[in-house]
C-alpha cells in the first residue's frame, strides 16, 4: 500500500512538473491589433455666460467665455468616454438626515476633438466639438510603440 502510494505522488509530481514547464515557457506569442469595423463620432457641447466673467474689458469677457465654453465641451466628452466618479455623503443624528454632500468629478485625456462652431447665443458662449474614435485610433496607433519580431527562439 505504501509502495503504490510513493509512486502515485511520485507520477503525479513528475506529470505537474513536465506540463508546467512545458506548457508556458516554451513560446513566445506576439498579439495583432484589429482595427474594429465601425468607430463612434461623440459630440459635446460647452457655455458659458459673458457678462460674468471677472473682466472690466468687454473684449476680454468674451475671449474668456470662449475659453471657458471650450473647456467645458472637452468636460462633456470626458464624461462620455471616462463616465463620471461620483461620491455621495450623507450624515444623520437622530435617525435626521444633518448633512448630505453629492460630489462628481471626471479625469481623463481627449486627443483628437475638432472645434464644429464656436459661437455667441446671447449673453452665452457656445462651442461644439466633435471627437471621431477612427482620428483617436489612428494617434494611439501613431503614438504607439510598436515591434516586428526580429527572431523567434524556441526552448
Amino acid at each position: 500500500m505504501k509502495k503504490s502510494l510513493i509512486t502515485a505522488v511520485i507520477l503525479g509530481m513528475s506529470t505537474l512538473y513536465l506540463t508546467g514547464c512545458s506548457s508556458i515557457y516554451d513560446k513566445h506569442v506576439q498579439w495583432q491589433r484589429v482595427k474594429p469595423e465601425r468607430f463612434p463620432v461623440l459630440k459635446a457641447i460647452g457655455q458659458a455666460p459673458i457678462s460674468l466673467q471677472k473682466s472690466q474689458n468687454k473684449t476680454q469677457r468674451m475671449l474668456m467665455a470662449i475659453k471657458a465654453s471650450k473647456l467645458a465641451a472637452y468636460a462633456e466628452l470626458a464624461e462620455q468616454v471616462y463616465g463620471q466618479h461620483i461620491n455621495d455623503s450623507t450624515t444623520m443624528a437622530n435617525l435626521i438626515v444633518n448633512n448630505q454632500e453629492l460630489t462628481a468629478s471626471v479625469n481623463g485625456i481627449i486627443r483628437g476633438a475638432k472645434v464644429l462652431k464656436s459661437y455667441p447665443v446671447g449673453d452665452t458662449y457656445t462651442t461644439e466639438l466633435s471627437l471621431d474614435f477612427n482620428d483617436v485610433y489612428d494617434l494611439y496607433l501613431a503614438n504607439s510603440n510598436h515591434k516586428e519580431i526580429k527572431d523567434v527562439r524556441y526552448y
